[in-house]
Order: structure tokens, then C-alpha cells, then sequence
């Protein structure tokens, strides 16, 4: 009877979720080429279809997402924090996750660093291309630097990070004062032992449960909703504009993928303890939907199955780490704003010192840590630190039109980052799983 199960199981097995957004994402890309190659982005039908189908379907995949993210990230950030045990467990791998974080993020900034001081991308632009992208991003440019000037700064910014109104703070989408309180809420799970709180955890515990089973049930639309997205992106741009901001474009690039090639992999193996190779194969899931939808709070759900199931990591440390990572650890992010502050000063001709250059690195870390996971949640920052060095913040609208391409990449990195971060933290809290482990 077991031997008969096993090859009807066999026989009707599914194709695993990360190849079908990889041909949902294939098939978008192609056929948005097509459209825009053959009728152009200024086509009825492709104005039409774009505006109507594919932009509010891809639209409303990421409002089901971000519906849930609040309970989701609130229940696992609680339950993650009393699944510790004790207050010192929960103080040393908080301690450990931030060190890494600071350490990554600022390795991240010193490669995008070197290598915008070292291949000039923003000495060659073509400047009637430039004036071109600059009066076609001048208003949304404007928006962005506006809201910037808003965002709080200082002391200001550390304040805000403890809610007054925790209901506010969630219905406002301020993440960082809702992890403060959820933390809270974990330390006081862990302090106060009683019949009433092992009630409250277990029904903390049953919202995650429950925010994991309708993400589940919303995550199986990812392959349509990747289509969606990346018809919109080939269909309205083309590649027209990587092309023409194609030395910025590439630097970028290789920077991100030097530091997810080589930095995580030599921290997976040396401080981690895990196969480079088996982690990216057990990735690979998370990356393709945090490289589809560009945002790390949307690909939570799937990066803490993908931990749990594919990666073998403790709960107890992914649930934190991930939870508060998908804000606070964003080495792409903080990569990005580097190169791209450097790349306007260079466009602009603004020579930056070597401690304005620094205080950029540092402010970008800083960046990296509060930037919402959201797409392009990092441009009010960019905004922000060109104001502190004297580059003009409306340069911003020269890479709105690559911006797009660039965060799916920036959160790849995220995301990935992420994952390793939680790999390399369990190290020493529990014995890593045995095909993990480094060759």
C-alpha cells in the first residue's frame, strides 16, 4: 500500500513555485519586449493593457501581501522572542544580528565606494540625455525630495522608532515603531510565566499560523502577478534607458554581485559555518520573488518558509532575524544609496571630500537600517544625504527610469542577505543542519 502512495505522489508532482514565477517572469519579459519593440510604449494597446490588466493585477498581489505583513511581521517577531527561552539569549543573538548587520551593510558601501571612485559612471553621461530624464522625472523627483524633508531626522528618527499608538504606528505602515512594540511584547512573554501568558503566546502563535496559511494561499498568484510585473517594466521602458544609463546601470550590478557572490559566501563559510553553494540552491525561491515584486516586507512569507523548510534554520532565530532584517538589514539598499549619491556628485561635478565620502558610508548604513522594504523606499534617502553634501537632490530624476530594474536587484540582495544572516547568527545557538554544512 506505502510502495503504490509513493508513485502516485511521484507521479503527480507539482512543478516546484520558484520555476513557475521563473517562466511567468521569462514570459512577461518577452512579450513586454515585443510590445514595446513592435508597437511602443506609447501604443493604445499597450497604454490600455498596462494601465488597466496587468498594473492593477500586479497591484493588488502586493496589497494582499502588505495586508497581511503587519500580523505576520508582529506574530513571528513575539513568538521568535519567546521561543528564546530568557532575556540573555534573546540579548545575545540580538547583539550578534546587529553586529553583522553593521559589519555587512558597511562592507557593502566601501565596494560600491571603490568602485564608483574607481570607474567615474557619472563622468560620462550623455548630458542632452541627462536634461531629457531630468524634465521627464522633475515632478515625481519633486515629490520624492518633498517627502524627504518631512521624513524625521536625528533624535527625532530614534524617537520614532518607540510608537506612542502602537494602532497609529501600524495604520501609518511604521514598521520599525511596530517591531519595537512587538519586541516588547516578546521580552514581557519572556519575563512573565503564567497559565494567562502561555494563552496570549499560543494565540500569538495562531495569527502567525494563520497569516503563513493566507499568504500561502495569495503567494500561489506570485507566477501571474510576476508577469504582470515584468510586462509593465519591458513594455513601457524597453531597454532603452539601461542603455543609455548603462555605466551607472553596471556598476550598480557588479557591485551587488560581488558583494552576494563573494562577501556573503566567505561569511557563510568562515562565520556560518554552511556550503555557499547548497545555501544559494536552497535560496533560490526567496530571490526570485524578492527580485519579481522589489521588496523585502513582501517576501517575508516565503523567505521564512524557505529558512524553515529548504535552509533547515532554527525558527526560533529566523523568525527574529528575518522579521527585523526585512528592515534592518539591508545591505543592498545601503550599496545602492552609496553608488548613486557618488554617481549624481560626479554627474553634477561636485567634488565630495574623503570625510564627506565617509560620512555618506555612514549615513547610508544608517539608511540601510530604517529604509522601508517597500519599491523604492530607499529614493527619500538618496534625497536626503545629496541635501547633506551639497549634490542636488532633483538629480534623483535622472534614475527614476532605471530605478525599477535596480530595486528588484537591490532586494535580491536584501533578501539573500537576510537569509544569511540568520544562517551565520544560529551559529553556536543551535548545530546546523547536516547538509548545510560547509565542504
Amino acid at each position: 500500500m506505502t510502495e503504490t502512495n509513493t508513485g502516485a505522489d511521484t507521479g503527480k508532482r507539482k512543478m516546484p513555485l520558484h520555476w513557475k514565477m521563473a517562466i511567468g517572469f521569462a514570459a512577461g519579459l518577452l512579450l513586454g519586449m515585443v510590445a514595446y519593440y513592435v508597437s511602443g510604449a506609447d501604443a493604445e494597446w499597450v497604454q490600455w493593457l498596462t494601465t488597466y490588466v496587468t498594473q492593477p493585477a500586479g497591484q493588488l498581489f502586493l496589497r494582499l501581501i502588505f495586508m497581511l505583513i503587519i500580523p505576520l511581521l508582529f506574530s513571528a517577531l513575539v513568538v521568535g522572542i519567546a521561543e528564546m527561552g530568557d532575556v540573555r539569549s534573546l540579548g545575545r543573538v540580538g547583539w550578534k544580528t546587529l553586529a553583522y548587520t553593521v559589519v555587512v551593510s558597511g562592507i557593502a558601501v566601501v565596494i560600491g565606494l571603490v568602485l564608483v571612485n574607481w570607474l567615474q559612471p557619472g563622468v560620462g553621461v550623455d548630458r542632452a540625455a541627462a536634461e531629457q530624464m531630468l524634465a521627464e522625472g522633475s515632478e515625481r523627483a519633486a515629490a520624492i525630495v518633498s517627502s524627504s524633508a518631512g521624513q524625521p531626522q536625528g533624535m527625532d528618527m530614534l524617537l520614532s522608532i518607540v510608537p506612542s499608538n502602537v494602532i497609529t504606528a501600524a495604520a501609518d505602515n511604521a514598521i520599525l515603531a511596530v517591531m519595537f512594540f512587538a519586541i516588547m511584547i516578546g521580552i514581557g512573554l519572556v519575563l512573565t510565566r503564567s497559565a494567562a501568558t502561555d494563552t496570549l503566546q499560543r494565540g500569538i502563535e495562531g495569527l502567525f499560523e494563520v497569516s503563513m496559511t493566507l499568504i500561502g494561499l495569495v503567494i500561489k498568484l506570485a507566477p501571474y502577478a510576476v508577469f504582470c510585473f515584468m510586462f509593465n517594466l519591458a513594455a513601457l521602458f524597453g531597454w532603452d534607458l539601461l542603455v543609455r544609463l548603462g555605466a551607472y546601470v553596471g556598476v550598480v550590478v557588479l557591485a551587488l554581485s560581488i558583494h552576494m557572490f563573494v562577501v556573503y559566501s566567505l561569511a557563510l563559510k568562515f562565520a556560518g559555518g554552511y556550503s555557499p553553494l547548497k545555501f544559494f540552491k536552497g535560496s533560490q525561491e526567496a530571490m526570485v520573488m524578492a527580485f519579481s515584486t522589489a521588496s523585502s516586507n513582501a517576501t517575508l512569507p516565503t523567505a521564512l518558509r524557505v529558512a524553515d523548510e529548504q535552509l533547515g534554520l532554527p525558527r526560533k532565530i529566523s523568525r527574529f532575524v528575518l522579521t527585523v532584517g526585512a528592515t534592518a538589514n539591508q545591505n543592498g539598499t545601503a550599496l545602492f544609496e552609496g553608488v548613486t549619491v557618488l554617481f549624481l556628485a560626479q554627474f553634477f561635478g561636485v567634488e565630495l571630500s574623503l570625510v564627506q565620502q565617509v560620512t555618506v558610508m555612514f549615513v547610508c548604513i544608517l539608511g540601510g537600517i530604517g529604509t522601508a522594504g517597500v519599491p523604492a523606499g530607499s529614493l527619500p534617502v538618496i534625497a536626503l544625504i545629496c541635501g547633506m553634501v551639497g549634490v542636488p537632490p532633483e538629480g534623483i530624476g535622472i534614475i527614476l527610469g532605471v530605478d525599477r530594474f535596480l530595486d528588484m536587484c537591490r532586494t535580491t540582495l536584501n533578501v539573500t542577505g537576510d537569509l544569511a544572516a540568520a544562517a551565520v547568527v544560529s551559529r553556536g545557538e543551535v548545530d546546523p543542519p547536516p547538509e548545510l554544512l560547509a565542504d
